[in-house]
């Protein structure tokens, strides 16, 4: 599937798609009292983009600038945005290594100067 079809209430998803953006984790108390891990990341693919949370030990094993395919995934709606999770059957699997960044650096990076001109 392709991001711009996905739609709150979709479930058994599969989308492949780059991870453009992972934000710090951060710890959250679940309403049972349970201590958890997230980090938010965005994916985008061709058609659109996606917000997506990581839990856990997943959260180390995606990287910004990684393609990766959910799978058995769904779709609800956080604070009225459209998100995928994964939940308890669902799979990420990194298909692609990136190299940490979404962006390719500017053409003039090359002009500017190095830490050793400085």
């Amino acid at each position: 599937m392709k991001i711009s079809e996905l739609k709150a209430g979709a479930n058994n998803v599969t989308v492949t798609a780059k991870v453009i953006q992972k934000d710090e984790p951060r710890e959250v108390v679940t309403k049972y009292g349970k201590r958890l891990s997230v980090a938010n990341i965005t994916l985008e693919d061709d058609s659109g983009t996606i917000a997506m949370s990581l839990w856990g030990d997943t959260i180390n094993e995606v990287d910004q600038g990684d393609t990766i395919e959910v799978s058995n995934g769904y779709v609800n709606e956080f604070r009225g945005t459209p998100q995928l999770s994964t939940g308890k059957f669902g799979k990420i699997k990194v298909v692609e290594k990136g190299d940490g960044s979404s962006t390719p650096p500017p053409d003039d990076a090359a002009d500017a100067p190095q830490e050793e001109d400085m």
